[in-house]
């Protein structure tokens, strides 16, 4: 599968695509050099993370390539449906989709979630703290911090 940069304003994220959609999200960090790839799908992403980080986009609109099992996959189409600077916690998100004694089963599955800010795991907290974030608790903080900053400009009314 081809990867390629998707320079933001928070660093440039490496996104996997595949003839359906993006299938993995890295957050910025030290990436060893290339050769990555362009494609229409990167300069999509690309436009919908800066306006994502700027407070202009709530949701995205750029085609994902979701493969896991079936229980994961449940479990991030059920993230989709958290709004936009809200947050639930594992327990509320596994009685959600029917298992209410799967709050660790559940984490696992945020664990694994290969799109992270395109599929939402940051809006799940700890019942006593923030819980945890595969690409690291202060992407987390940042992340909840700006969609409580333009919640209100989100919000039904």
């Amino acid at each position: 599968m081809p990867w390629g940069k998707v320079p933001t304003v928070f660093g440039d994220f490496l996104a996997e695509w595949d003839g359906k959609g993006v299938r993995r999200l890295l957050f910025p960090r030290d990436f060893s050099a290339g050769p990555w790839e362009e494609a229409p799908i990167l300069e999509i992403l690309r436009r919908e993370l800066n306006e994502y980080f700027l407070g202009e986009r709530a949701t995205f609109s750029v085609p994902l390539s979701l493969s896991g099992p079936p229980f994961f996959l449940r479990v991030w189409e059920e993230l989709l449906r958290i709004p936009y600077g809200e947050r639930i916690t594992y327990g509320e998100l596994a009685f959600r989709i029917g298992r209410p004694r799967a709050a660790r089963a559940v984490g696992q599955a945020l664990a694994e979630n290969p799109l992270p800010i395109l599929i939402p795991c940051h809006r799940v907290v700890g019942k006593r703290g923030l819980g945890g974030f595969g690409p690291g608790l202060g992407w987390k903080k940042r992340l909840l911090e700006l969609e409580q900053t333009y919640r209100e400009k989100f919000s039904p009314r």
